[in-house]
């Protein structure tokens, strides 16, 4: 398996495997591949594919959130997809560590995300009760600083995400 950017071409591979992925997930919206072709259009996605044998099996997105409305170099982890059939077999594990280590090197003060502690725990992502994203129970949100600690406040995801 290889992991790498996402390349132009890749868009229709990627909002098919993200729709099939999320079709059954009793915590999804539905809306998972229109955030990520909306963070796209915008110029606000980060985001890494795994490939076998050619075929994407995953995908990573990333993307700008803000902190009390400032930027502080800060992204939002998520969606997450990996190919149905293949999931709980590391693939996902394997983009978003690579994802991470990626916005490290780039100096990215941190990541947010809305998820499992359970799982996401596993990467160094830890509930703080001072990062708050407003509607979500907050044992769900977790941050992962890079460095210094990330400030407290209230989070918000860029646009795409409302209402897609």
């Amino acid at each position: 398996m290889d992991i790498r950017p996402e390349r132009p071409e890749d868009a229709d591979a990627i909002r098919t495997l993200t729709t099939e992925a999320f079709a059954t997930a009793p915590h999804s919206s539905g809306t998972e591949a229109a955030i990520v072709d909306g963070l796209r259009a915008a110029g606000a996605l980060t985001s890494l594919v795994a490939v076998e044998e050619g075929e994407i099996i995953g995908h990573v997105a990333f993307s700008p959130v803000t902190i009390d409305g400032a930027e502080r170099d800060c992204f939002g982890l998520g969606p997450v997809s990996v190919k149905r059939g293949r999931q709980r077999g590391g693939i996902g594990s394997g983009v978003i560590r690579e994802g991470l280590q990626r916005l490290r090197e780039k100096g990215a003060a941190g990541c947010v995300l809305l998820g499992y502690p359970g799982y996401y725990g596993r990467f160094g992502f830890a509930n703080d009760p001072e990062l708050v994203l407003e509607g979500v129970p907050p044992e769900y949100f977790m941050r992962l600083g890079f460095g210094a600690e990330l400030p407290a406040g209230t989070v918000r995801y860029h646009a795409a995400f409302d209402g897609a």
